[in-house]
């Protein structure tokens, strides 16, 4: 019987994707549930700089209103200038976690960001695409 390869042309940098949610899960694994969200994104970044991609922590990218800077935000992480990567300690997407980072995209005029959960019971993650 032949094997089926299935390939989707529609995804945004896949293998990368792939890569970046395996370390969530990694991290998990080792680490379990309970941790402060901080505890997560410092062995997130090791898990990334050990892919030897540029990694980027706290990127600033500042709102603005008419040229004028009125706030401030910072993307957990940005891997390899392409990809958004923001942590949460939840169990569930919420919307104000959503809005946040469809935000960044905007602001950071990028296309995909992945949202991670570190949750009781594991991880969630969910893509989000700046069309």
């Amino acid at each position: 019987m032949p094997t089926r390869v299935l390939k989707r042309n529609d995804l945004l940098y896949p293998e990368l994707s792939y890569e970046i949610i395996g370390c969530a899960y990694e991290v998990f694994n080792e680490l379990g549930s309970g941790h402060p969200e901080k505890y997560y994104q410092r062995a997130l970044a090791i898990a990334y700089k050990q892919k030897n991609w540029l990694v980027q922590e706290q990127v600033y990218f500042p709102a603005k209103f008419k040229e004028i800077i009125i706030g401030k935000n910072y993307l957990d992480f940005l891997i390899e200038n392409k990809v958004i990567v923001e942590i949460k300690k939840d169990n569930y997407f919420s919307k104000k976690n959503i809005d946040q980072v469809l935000n960044y995209l905007k602001v950071s005029n990028l296309k995909l960001a992945i949202l991670i959960n570190f949750g009781a019971d594991g991880i969630r993650f969910k893509s989000i695409i700046n069309l």
